[in-house]
C-alpha cells in the first residue's frame, strides 16, 4: 500500500491565536482558521498567542528534528515594533549578545545575531498593539538562528524597550510574503525543504 505524501503549509497566524489545533483554554486555534487541512497535520515551532506571522504545518512528523535539531542552525528573521527609539549603543548590545533569563532562572546570554532599524512595513495592515498614545516607537528587523522561550521579546525587554508588535516574516529562504492574515499557502514538497536549505530530507 503506497504511503499518503505528506503535505506542507505555512500560514500567516494572526494575533490572539496559539500554535494548536486544540487547548483546553478559550482560546484562538489553528482550526478556527478558514482552510480544510489534512488529518494529521501540526505546527512545526511556535509563535506565542500574542506574536504573528510565518508558521509551518505539516503532516511529516520529521521536519522538527531537521529545522531544529539538526546540525546547521537555521535563521528566522522578524519585524518588531519597540517602544521608543533605539540608540547605537543599544543595537550594539542586541546584535553582540545580551543577558536574558532562561528556564530555570538561568542568565543566558544571547548568540550574536543581526538586528537593523527598518521603516514600518508597509504591508502590516494596522494593528491595536501599535497604539503607543503620543510615545515614538521604532520598528526592528532582527534575524537570529537560536529560538529560547519568548527570546525577542525578553532581549528587547532587558535592552530597556518593550515589544509591542511581533511578527516572523521567514524562516532561511521560505518567506511570509504578501500572505494575509490568517492566510494559508500549500507548497510543493521539494520546494518546501529547498526553501529550507534541508538536503537530507528524504
Amino acid at each position: 500500500m503506497t504511503p499518503t505524501p505528506h503535505r506542507y503549509f505555512i500560514i500567516n497566524k494572526p494575533a490572539n491565536m496559539v500554535s494548536q489545533f486544540v487547548s483546553p483554554d478559550d482560546v484562538g486555534l489553528l482550526g478556527d482558521l478558514a482552510f480544510d487541512f489534512p488529518e494529521g497535520i501540526h505546527a512545526i515551532g511556535r509563535l506565542d498567542g500574542h506574536s504573528e506571522g510565518l508558521l509551518i504545518l505539516t503532516t511529516n512528523k520529521k521536519v522538527t528534528n531537521l529545522l531544529f535539531q539538526g546540525e546547521v542552525a537555521h535563521k528566522r528573521t522578524y519585524w518588531v515594533n519597540v517602544g521608543h527609539h533605539v540608540s547605537d549603543k543599544t543595537l550594539h548590545k542586541l546584535r553582540t549578545g545580551i543577558g536574558i533569563q532562561i528556564k530555570g532562572g538561568i542568565e543566558y546570554v544571547t548568540a550574536p545575531c543581526e538586528v537593523e532599524i527598518i521603516p514600518r512595513p508597509e504591508i502590516l495592515l494596522p494593528h491595536s498593539s501599535e497604539s503607543w498614545e503620543g510615545v515614538p516607537n521604532t520598528w526592528l528587523e532582527i534575524t537570529l538562528t537560536e529560538g529560547k522561550f519568548h527570546q525577542i521579546r525578553k532581549m528587547v525587554r532587558t535592552a530597556g524597550h518593550r515589544c509591542k508588535r511581533l511578527i516572523r516574516t521567514s524562516i532561511e529562504d521560505l518567506e511570509l510574503g504578501d500572505l494575509v492574515a490568517g492566510g494559508v499557502k500549500e507548497i510543493e514538497e521539494k520546494e518546501f525543504f529547498r526553501l529550507l536549505k534541508i538536503d537530507n530530507w528524504k
